[in-house]
Order: structure tokens, then C-alpha cells, then sequence
């Protein structure tokens, strides 16, 4: 027996048919008729897209994420997923406006996105806005992310992969902080270091998990 066939993502159409579905205004129609196969927690199995959204924003976190996209970089989309998943406020895409959303796996229908086209333009932004600009890179004069208290009105900036953060940013930028690493690779790729980021934010302003020195 050759059982090949992969699971379907989802549920079906909503059970007992139109006569049992919710009377609540936050539930798609089509999506009861039809069953949900979207990319999302079963919480919000057959909500429309505005109620989802509404709902994140009651209860996304203070932290922002920026990425430098000046050649068109493909780890953007994950790092957009990450951003969801994390509960960031926004993603801010600085330089290019255009990034491959193949990887963000239609999560940036649910996240804010904004553009920047120059870095002047984002730092007075975040500026206006009162958010500490942390920069995340190896680069000398970075601080160990582990052991490090990180702001709770931020924004977390990435780089390119490969050139990292742009001195522009760097020269901006309130922090820095750097994944400690114990291999023989120089770096880890930006989208893992932009979710391990994350996730530590989440641990000192979620969880309260407390530094080894405080």
C-alpha cells in the first residue's frame, strides 16, 4: 500500500451544514460553506481576514522589526512570518519596495507593513515615535543579545544577508546587540537570527525571564 497523500491543512466546511453556524459577524460565510485551509491558528478557523487583523492588533507587542532591502534580499518573507508569529507591531522594509512574500507564506495579510525608501527617513520616523533603533549584527563594539536587557519600545533592525547592517543604521542605532555563536561560521543566516532575536524579547517582556546579572 503506497499512502503518499499528505494531510490536508484546515478543517472542512463548518459541520450540520448553514442551519448550526455561529451567529457571530467575525465568521466568514464562504469559509463556513467551504471549509478553511489558510496558514492560520485554529482560534481563528473561519474568521474573515478583518477579524483576525482586528484581533492581533489588540494584542500584538511593542516591538517593531525593520529589514534593509537594498538587493532585493529573500529572507524577508521569513522574517515577516517570524514577525507574525512573534505578535511585532509592524515590519518596516527599508531601501527597495519590492521583497519576495513567497517565504512570509501569506502572513503579511495580517501584519502592518510599512516602507521606508531611505534610512534618513526611518530613523526620524522611529525617532517621532519615541521606539529605541536596535541593531542586530556581529559588527565590533555589539553587545551578547543573551545578556543583554533589551528596550521595550523598540525596533529591530536587520540587515542584508551578507553585508549585514548598514553603517547608516548602525550610526543610528541606540544598541547593538550580537547572537553569540560556537561554530566556525562567521554568521547565521538573518532569518534565523532575526527569530532568535525576537523570541528573546519575548522572554524578557512575555515571560519575564531575568538576565543572569540582574
Amino acid at each position: 500500500m503506497n499512502d503518499s497523500t499528505e494531510p490536508e491543512i484546515g478543517v472542512g466546511p463548518w459541520p450540520g451544514g448553514e442551519a448550526a453556524w455561529p451567529d457571530d459577524p467575525r465568521y466568514d460565510r464562504q469559509l463556513l460553506a467551504e471549509g478553511d485551509r489558510r496558514n492560520v491558528v485554529d482560534r481563528f478557523r473561519y474568521w474573515t481576514k478583518a477579524a483576525i487583523v482586528e484581533q492581533l492588533d489588540r494584542e500584538r507587542h511593542p516591538f517593531e522589526i525593520a529589514v534593509e532591502n537594498w538587493q532585493h534580499d529573500f529572507n524577508i518573507g521569513s522574517i515577516v512570518r517570524s514577525a507574525n508569529a512573534y505578535g511585532a507591531e509592524a515590519v518596516h522594509i527599508v531601501g527597495n519596495k519590492r521583497w519576495n512574500r513567497r517565504g512570509a507564506m501569506v502572513t503579511d495579510r495580517y501584519q502592518h507593513v510599512h516602507h521606508h525608501p531611505e534610512v534618513d527617513g526611518f530613523v526620524a520616523r522611529m525617532r517621532e515615535r519615541g521606539l529605541a533603533i536596535v541593531a542586530v549584527d556581529n559588527v565590533p563594539g555589539s553587545v551578547p543579545l543573551e545578556a543583554t536587557p533589551l528596550p521595550r519600545d523598540c525596533v529591530l533592525v536587520f540587515g542584508q544577508e551578507g553585508p549585514g547592517v548598514s553603517p547608516e543604521v548602525l550610526a543610528a542605532a541606540d544598541l547593538c546587540v550580537a547572537i553569540t555563536q560556537y561554530g566556525s561560521t562567521r554568521s547565521i543566516n538573518v532569518g534565523a537570527a532575526a527569530s532568535a532575536t525576537m523570541y528573546a524579547w519575548v522572554l524578557q517582556h512575555v515571560h519575564g525571564w531575568r538576565l543572569p546579572q540582574q
